[in-house]
């Protein structure tokens, strides 16, 4: 048999966790796949999977630009979290997380941990064509497929699966990082992993569109957001080349087309939240694109009335950004009368407040949303943020340590934290925050050290100093445990 190159093995190993990057084989109809996906516990128990899974995520976070806005974030795992209610076979907790990248791209891997690229709620329609993607990916998690092909190639010859998988995830969040970071273990791989590859990816399609089509949306979604992915790839020079994992998926657009067709025809509503998160993510986190992002408002504004009041939210995110806020308060004043709850508009109205310097103001306002919407944590950080603002450290500091007792993996939490007990005084908590700022990094080693300074820094036989040398423990038994997955 013909060896395969390097540059193709790493193809075929990364077009198991993207989303458009295998042919299909044929049209198949529904049926004709055997579920197969939770057959791969000989190699990998689930709980080794979670352990990888966070192992990973970690990486990311200290080397690829994830977008840490509470609000993206509530949207895109509320959305995520809504697929996975009406999946099979799901073993995980499930993660969603952004990553701010202008190339459409979407990958799962161990832990139910799946990562979009902003570019899909740029090029994404509707939420439909945005939740086919979550959904394909949430297959891939569901189905055991990394598991799969690691059993697979245990049966060949061996490699350092830990080391390599963490690069091949590192090069789709940053190519540059992960490309340093590729070493030569692929060269086991063997041509058969090919057709393996081709196999996930047309159960991925198959069972996501079943996931797609419970859980209300439009299942021609799926091969909609491919045609899309299809002539982006088509037509566009810009894309990262390790993206490019296989030719144009005419084939396989052709059998999402033909299995879509197998449904029901659906009329799914427009989405409100769906519409005001891709106006955010463009306004806030697109570079260089201002001329698609006033075309994009002006049609808004002339649209539907979800669209106009997706047009308007634009312009208020674009105003505050200008520092143009009594603007962006007229415009956004009437909204929020009339839809008093509406998290999009509370944020940015407490946007313009913080920026006007009326703390009050914005602290009523999310003390007033919390009794209606307990335990947002959207809203609970946001208070947080405007304690801070107004220089009200304690009251900040009582609540984001509750917040991030609750939510250990947000980053904003830990970081506003550090900088509320900053401003206490408290030495040693900054030093034990960022110890867990690092930790949720991997940077395993610097956690340790702030956390011994920090213990340190405190009364011999305290309780302070016993929870700090507790936590070094634990993070000692941590770095000790992820050290297998390191190469």
């Amino acid at each position: 048999m013909k060896k395969t190159s390097k540059k193709s093995l790493i193809t075929i190993f990364i077009s198991l966790l993207l989303l458009g990057n295998t042919p299909a084989l044929s049209a198949l109809a529904e049926d004709s796949l055997p579920d197969i996906g939770t057959t791969a516990g000989a190699t990998l128990s689930i709980n080794q999977e979670m352990a990888m899974g966070d192992f990973y995520i970690r990486s990311i976070r200290a080397q690829a630009p994830l977008i840490y806005d509470p609000l993206l974030t509530q949207y895109i795992n509320n959305l995520g979290h809504k697929l996975v209610s009406h999946a099979d076979s799901v073993k995980t907790p499930f993660h969603f997380y952004l990553i701010n990248n202008p190339n459409i791209n979407a990958y799962a891997f161990f832990g139910g941990n799946v990562v979009l690229h902003s570019a899909l709620l740029h090029y994404s329609r509707n939420e439909s064509e945005l939740a086919s993607v979550m959904a394909h990916e949430i297959s891939h998690v569901t189905q055991r497929h990394l598991a799969r092909l690691i059993e697979e190639q245990k049966r060949t010859s061996p490699i350092a699966w830990a080391g390599t998988l963490g690069s091949i995830l590192l090069i789709m969040a940053n190519p540059q990082a992960g490309m340093a970071a590729l070493s030569g273990t692929l060269a086991g791989f063997q041509q058969s992993m090919i057709s393996f590859t081709q196999s996930n990816e047309q159960e991925a399609d198959r069972i996501g569109m079943q996931t797609l089509s419970r859980a209300g949306f439009d299942p021609r979604g799926m091969p909609n957001f491919m045609q899309i992915l299809a002539d982006q790839s088509r037509y566009s020079s810009t894309l990262p080349e390790m993206l490019y994992t296989h030719p144009l998926p005419d084939s396989r657009l052709a059998d999402a087309r033909n299995r879509a067709n197998q449904y029901s025809a659906k009329a799914v509503p427009q989405s409100q939240d769906f519409l005001f998160a891709r106006v955010r993510i463009l306004t806030m986190y697109s570079t260089n694109q201002r001329p698609y992002i006033d075309e994009l408002l002006k049609k808004y504004s002339q649209g539907t009335t979800k669209e106009q009041l997706a047009a308007a939210y634009g312009h208020v995110i674009l105003l505050s950004q200008d520092k143009k806020y009594t603007e962006a308060r007229a415009i956004l004043s009437p909204l929020l009368d009339k839809q008093p709850d509406n998290i999009w508009f509370i944020d940015a109205m407490n946007n313009i407040d913080i920026g006007q310097k009326q703390y009050t103001s914005a602290i009523n306002r999310l003390q007033d949303a919390l009794k209606k919407q307990k335990n947002n944590p959207v809203l609970q950080f946001s208070l947080a943020n405007a304690y801070f603002q107004d220089k009200k450290y304690s009251q900040a500091s009582q609540l984001l340590f509750r917040y991030t007792f609750n939510h250990p993996d947000d980053l904003n939490g830990w970081e506003l934290l550090r900088d509320t007990v900053g401003k206490q005084g408290k030495h040693d908590e900054v030093l034990a925050v960022q110890a867990e700022i690092m930790a949720l990094k991997g940077k395993f080693d610097l956690a340790i050290a702030q956390l011994s300074e920090a213990s340190a820094l405190v009364k011999l036989g305290s309780y302070a100093q016993k929870r700090y040398d507790a936590r070094i423990d634990q993070l000692r038994q941590l770095q000790q445990s992820y050290s297998q997955y390191k190469k």
